[in-house]
C-alpha cells in the first residue's frame, strides 16, 4: 500500500455557520470581490446579508454576478478586469459550483496573465493565485472541497478543468442552512452530481484507502437521504447529512479524480450548456452497464447502497434512485443530436483523457461513440 494526500482546506462546515464569513474573509483581505450568480442569492437575501457582515468586520467589497451555469473563459477575464479596476484584494465566491470555479479561477488569473486554457491543458504553469474563501449554496460539486475549477472556452466549446492547489480555498463555509432555498429540479441535479463524484472516486483506478472510505460513506449518505430532502425540504437533519456528502464528494475527486461519467458529460454541456446534473443523469447508467464487470466488488457496493443487490444490477438501482428524485432523462432530451456524436467523442478524447483513464473500462473511441448512442 502506498499513497499520497494532501488536502489543505479548512472546512467551516455546520448550521449558521455563514454568520462567519465577514471575520474569515476579514482575515485574507480588506476588499472581497463577491463572485455570485444573477438571481438567486439576491432573491433570498443571502447576498444582503453577506454584505452586512462584511461592513461588520470592516471589509469593503465589489460584486461580480455575470456568471453562467457553466462558466466561459471569457467571464473569467471580465471579473479580472472588475477586480484590477477596484482593486480588491480577496475573493468571496457565493453560490453553487459555477460560482465557485469561476471565483477560483478569477483568483487564479488575477496572478497568472494570459489566455487560461493554456493553464488548463498544462502548456503554462502558475504558482499564485489571490485568497480564496468559498460559500456554497448548493449540494452538489463539492467545488469548496478541491483544487478543480471546471470552465467552457466558448469558441472551441471545450470544457475541462483547471487543476491546481494555488486555487484550493483559505476556507470554505458550509452552511446546510443555505441549501433549503434551492428549487426541486436544482436539489435533483446537483444531489445527484454529489452522487457522482462519490461514485466515481470509489472505483476510479487511483483512489485509495482514504478516497474510499470517505466516497463510501458519501454515497450512503445521499443513498438515505437525498429522497428524504427532496420530498421534505423541511428535514434540516437530511439537508446536513446531503452537504456534508456533496463536501466528501468534491474532496475525494480532488484526489482519486473523475471517471467516465463526467469524462463523456463533459463535451455534451460544453456543445449545448446543458444542466451537468441531467447529463451525468443520461449517462451513468449506460456507462456502468459498461464498466460493472471491470470491478464486481466496487459496483456491487454501489448497488447495495442504493438499493440493488449486486453489481449486474447497479445501473438498474441508479435509474430507480433517479425516478424518485424526477431525473430520468436522455441525451437526446436534452437537445443532443446523433449528428453531433463524433464531434462529442473526438472531443471527449481531448479534454477527458485523464478521467476515461481512471473508469474500471477504458473506453476506447468507437466504445465512446456506443455510449452516446445508447445514451441518446
Amino acid at each position: 500500500m502506498n499513497f499520497n494526500y494532501n488536502l489543505p482546506v479548512n472546512l467551516l462546515f455546520g448550521r449558521g455557520r455563514s454568520n462567519e464569513i465577514g471575520t474569515e474573509v476579514s482575515k485574507y483581505g480588506k476588499k472581497a470581490l463577491i463572485v455570485t450568480g444573477r438571481s438567486s442569492t439576491k432573491k433570498s437575501g443571502l447576498l444582503d446579508k453577506v454584505i452586512t457582515l462584511l461592513k461588520d468586520a470592516k471589509v469593503e467589497y465589489e460584486i461580480f454576478d455575470k456568471v453562467e451555469q457553466n462558466p466561459l473563459t471569457t467571464t473569467v477575464y471580465e471579473g479580472v478586469e472588475v477586480l484590477r479596476e477596484t482593486g480588491c484584494d480577496v475573493i468571496l465566491g457565493l453560490g453553487g459550483g459555477s460560482i465557485m470555479d469561476a471565483a477560483k479561477s478569477i483568483a487564479f488569473s488575477a496572478k497568472n496573465s494570459g489566455d487560461i486554457s493554456e493553464y488548463i491543458f498544462g502548456i503554462k504553469q502558475g504558482n499564485e493565485a489571490l485568497p480564496i474563501v468559498l460559500v456554497p449554496t448548493t449540494c452538489g460539486t463539492g467545488s469548496e472541497g478541491n483544487c478543480f475549477s471546471v470552465l467552457t472556452n466558448p469558441e472551441t466549446k471545450d470544457k475541462k478543468s483547471l487543476r491546481t492547489n494555488v486555487i484550493i480555498a483559505k476556507a470554505s463555509i458550509i452552511d446546510p442552512e443555505l441549501m433549503t432555498t434551492m428549487p426541486k429540479s436544482i436539489l435533483a441535479s446537483v444531489g445527484f452530481d454529489a452522487l457522482a463524484h462519490n461514485m466515481e472516486a470509489y472505483v476510479s483506478k487511483i483512489g485509495q484507502p482514504l478516497t474510499d472510505m470517505k466516497a463510501f460513506y458519501g454515497i450512503k449518505l445521499l443513498a438515505d437521504n437525498l429522497i428524504r430532502v427532496y420530498n421534505d425540504p423541511a428535514d434540516m437533519d437530511a439537508w446536513e447529512q446531503v452537504t456534508l456528502a456533496s463536501t466528501l464528494g468534491g474532496m475525494v475527486i480532488g484526489v482519486a479524480g473523475v471517471a467516465a461519467p463526467h469524462g463523456l458529460e463533459h463535451p455534451a454541456s460544453g456543445l449545448y450548456d446543458i444542466v451537468h446534473g441531467k447529463g451525468l443523469a443520461a449517462l451513468t447508467p449506460v456507462i456502468i452497464e459498461k464498466s460493472w464487470e471491470s470491478n464486481v466488488q466496487k459496483y456491487s457496493d454501489i448497488s447495495r447502497l442504493l438499493g440493488g443487490t449486486d453489481a449486474k444490477d447497479c445501473a438498474e438501482a441508479i435509474r430507480k434512485f433517479l425516478e424518485k428524485i424526477n431525473l430520468k432523462v436522455t441525451l437526446g432530451e436534452l437537445g443532443v443530436k446523433k449528428s453531433d456524436i463524433d464531434w462529442m467523442s473526438e472531443n471527449c478524447m481531448k479534454v477527458s483523457k485523464p478521467s476515461i483513464a481512471n473508469n474500471p473500462k477504458e473506453f476506447n473511441l468507437e466504445e465512446i461513440k456506443d455510449i452516446y448512442i445508447n445514451a441518446l
